[in-house]
């Protein structure tokens, strides 16, 4: 098993989610984040001033995956939040010990 951490844009959430629902992963978590990468923030223009935002919005995706879904999984993210410019994201792929579905106590993939 494997754990998918995906940063991507916001807008492109749902699309992310639906490209993932289409190959079978049932079951995902997203929170808001701010970071930055090479985009290093950008300046605004807000009511005659300017100032940087340091910090850009973004989502994070984790989700749980079988090692038999990781490359389409990872296909459905990359094409889904894919714009071809500078902040589109990236992804994370981690090792998954174990799984615990906590209402019947199914472990390993059928946890999932």
């Amino acid at each position: 098993m494997k754990m998918l951490t995906a940063v991507i844009k916001p807008f492109k959430a749902d699309e992310v989610r639906d490209a993932l629902a289409q190959i079978g992963v049932q079951g995902l978590t997203i929170t808001e984040v701010k970071g930055f990468g090479r985009q290093k923030g950008h300046t605004e223009l807000y009511r005659g001033a300017e100032y940087v935002v340091d910090f850009v919005p973004k989502i994070k995706m984790e989700l749980a995956v079988r090692e038999d879904q990781l490359d389409q999984a990872i296909e459905a993210i990359m094409n889904a939040a894919g714009t071809g410019k500078i902040g589109d994201g990236k992804i994370f792929v981690s090792d998954l010990e174990q799984v615990i579905r906590i209402r019947t106590g199914e472990t390993g993939p059928e946890a999932i």
